[in-house]
């Protein structure tokens, strides 16, 4: 093929087809970056969804979970709360001895001996069998143990009286 043309027009045409190629391919790019775009947009749109999804999933799951630990710590809450409450009674219906113990030895005139103590847990009764000098100072030791408010019930054996030396008294404690 003969070309004919001049080089002015020769140059002219092939600035045309550069123009031409380079619009076609800008046009493909732009084409390929709008299905980018919208592909991108597309799984943007399908991960905020599945996270929505796993969000929801999660808090239910975490209602539950919270629901059921929540419901076995109460649980574990009031038997914690029914135990103490117990021990509390059962400390509340004790005795302190060691008290008792002290109340006795502080009332207890110069010159008597014990000789025997007893505590009965069941009716909180203590029996004392001792011995005293001379019947003051076992008429002492029942006026002492006469004013402690903690004892009730109080009794001496009828022999007590008669010999001071060996005595026995039993009583009461009152709570």
């Amino acid at each position: 093929m003969i070309n004919l043309l001049p080089n002015k027009e020769k140059e002219e045409l092939r600035l045309e087809e550069q123009k031409k190629i380079i619009l076609i391919l800008g046009i493909q790019i732009l084409i390929l970056f709008v299905s980018l775009l919208l592909v991108l947009f597309s799984i943007d749109i399908y991960i905020s969804s599945q996270v929505n999804v796993q969000k929801i999933i999660f808090s239910q799951e975490e209602k539950k979970f919270g629901e059921s630990e929540a419901k076995i710590f109460q649980e574990k809450l009031e038997f914690l709360n029914q135990d103490i409450s117990n021990l509390s009674s059962f400390y509340k219906n004790q005795i302190n001895l060691t008290e008792i113990l002290n109340k006795i030895s502080n009332i207890l005139p110069s010159g008597i001996s014990l000789n025997y103590f007893s505590f009965i847990t069941d009716t909180s009764q203590i029996s004392l069998v001792g011995s005293a000098p001379d019947r003051e100072t076992l008429l002492k030791f029942r006026e002492n143990i006469e004013k402690e408010k903690k004892f009730s019930q109080i009794e001496f054996s009828s022999n007590s009286w008669l010999d001071p030396t060996n005595f026995s008294v039993n009583f009461k404690i009152s709570k």
